[in-house]
């Protein structure tokens, strides 16, 4: 596969078949992502891939959790900020609604929608799931270098057949994660990553997220 083709046929997957990774695979491109720009030679990730009984016990962990604590736990970082201003209000606005309309979930019921959303916490489905974590010493540069890496691992997998979707969800839940995990105090959660085969009957998988054009984020100069 050529990496114009992983980029343009990667996408959030909302929806995976239970089909198992193999396990080898999976290695091999977390080794491989490794080569992802990291200034400084930092390369300030650590990765914890989930699967088998294990994931099995988190999911169940989180079927509770979700209950006993619908909102989640004090956050350790803002996944947005505060005050989003246009045309980033807007985007954000615009992929949620559009997502919910291929699921034919009205804005109104809101009751359908947290259920849905509550899928995040079950990996949608996935048989692997990976997290990614961060020492606290490390500042946006190092955070940056995070983003590089797993956008690496999520091209590895298209090129493998496999399918991924980030989920900063689990940033709600840092201490539920951090216990599971057993990170060291000095260590930050970042983001998980549901993976696996996508299911082609799948709603949710349906939709796909517009991106602006051209013209709105780029300048040329010179040429």
């Amino acid at each position: 596969m050529k990496v114009s083709e992983a980029v343009s046929s990667r996408k959030s997957i909302r929806g995976f078949r239970d089909t198992p990774v193999d396990p080898a695979v999976i290695r091999r491109v977390v080794e491989a992502a490794a080569r992802a720009p990291s200034g400084g030679n930092l390369q300030p990730w650590h990765i914890d891939v989930v699967a088998g009984a294990p994931l099995a016990e988190l999911k169940a962990i989180m079927a509770r959790r979700v209950m006993d604590a619908p909102t989640g736990e004090p956050t350790e970082y803002d996944i947005y900020p505060k005050t989003l201003p246009s045309p980033y209000r807007d985007y954000r606005f615009e992929v949620g609604e559009a997502l919910y309309g291929a699921l034919g979930i009205p804005r109104e019921e809101k009751a359908k929608r947290l259920m849905w959303f509550a899928r995040n916490f079950q990996f949608f489905g996935a048989p692997l799931a990976l997290f990614c974590s961060v020492d606290r010493c490390m500042g946006p540069p190092q955070w940056s270098d995070l983003g590089m890496y797993l956008q690496t691992v999520m091209l590895l997998l298209r090129e493998e057949g496999l399918d991924s979707c980030p989920q900063e969800c689990w940033a709600i839940y840092p201490r539920t994660i951090g216990e599971f995990l057993n990170l060291p105090p000095e260590r930050m959660l970042f983001c998980g990553m549901a993976i696996g085969y996508r299911d082609p009957d799948d709603p949710a998988n349906s939709f796909r997220a517009a991106r602006a054009p051209l013209e709105s984020f780029a300048r040329f100069h010179g040429l």
